[in-house]
């Protein structure tokens, strides 16, 4: 976390590329694994001396066409891309921390939904709201919890295969802080992770971007009624910033569906 995000962001995917992947020839006396600062100016098509302006935070306010030509270069995808540019933009800082609410009616529509496990997501994938399915299905989907911190530390998250997700949440939350580097939220949890986690420190550094993804399957491993193959969908709530809806549904007429009715059963919701 520094005062450097353009400058941070891109040494760590110049590090990343591979001379190869760019048709630089590589020979034995080479002492970087990645790009060095020259190739990849001479491949944006820009002088050696600004890009090292740019990583060096001397020059924060590149234009719109000299980002383009270094996503390229880099051969960013869209979404990294987005990213890098909302770097340089100007951002409002946040200064004191702050409690992301929730809608008193988009509550009552979670508890409404007596057979279907939800919960909101907040900017930094905290579980602000959950109705009592969620919470049946897994002690991950309860308020409260850090879904990330949770997959990192927490060895509850094996029960949901969290391992297999931890690097796209990594990058989800990289995404999710853009310039934001002020935002004390953030700070007291990417220092509390880097502190705990090796593999928060390793990826972090690599400033890898995801984009939330919107709908997917998530095998889930419960201790009462088994093993579950459910399908969750991601909506943003309007008017609320950065917070999301995710929704869980069984295919219908599978055991998954069955084992959720069961478990329907056992938190005593009627039928």
């Amino acid at each position: 976390m520094t005062d450097n995000p353009i400058g941070d962001y891109l040494r760590a995917r110049r590090a990343q590329m591979r001379p190869e992947d760019v048709d630089i020839a590589v020979n034995s006396h080479r002492r970087v694994k990645g790009l060095r600062r020259d190739e990849l100016a001479v491949l944006a098509g820009i002088s050696t001396e600004y890009y090292t302006r740019l990583e060096q935070g001397r020059d924060r306010h590149p234009s719109v066409r000299v980002l383009d030509a270094i996503a390229r270069a880099l051969k960013l995808d869209s979404a990294a891309t987005a990213y890098l540019h909302g770097l340089a933009e100007p951002q409002p800082r946040r200064g004191v921390a702050t409690t992301e609410q929730i809608r008193p009616s988009v509550v009552r529509l979670l508890e409404a939904w007596e057979h279907t496990p939800a919960f909101i997501q907040g900017r930094y994938l905290d579980v602000l709201a959950a109705n009592r399915l969620a919470g049946a299905l897994s002690p991950l989907y309860r308020p409260g919890v850090n879904l990330l911190r949770a997959a990192l530390l927490d060895s509850a998250a094996e029960a949901v295969g969290a391992s297999e997700h931890v690097r796209s949440m990594i990058g989800i939350l990289r995404t999710a802080a853009g310039a934001q580097l002020d935002d004390p939220r953030l700070t007291e949890l990417v220092n509390e992770l880097t502190t705990k986690s090796a593999v928060f420190r390793r990826c972090w550094r690599q400033h890898e971007v995801v984009s939330r993804p919107v709908t997917g399957i998530h095998q889930v491993r419960h201790p009462l009624v088994g093993d579950l193959e459910l399908r969750y969908d991601k909506f943003l709530v309007a008017g609320a910033e950065d917070q999301m809806l995710v929704v869980y549904q069984a295919e219908p007429n599978t055991p998954a569906a069955e084992a959720l009715s069961s478990l329907c059963e056992h938190v005593a919701l009627p039928k």
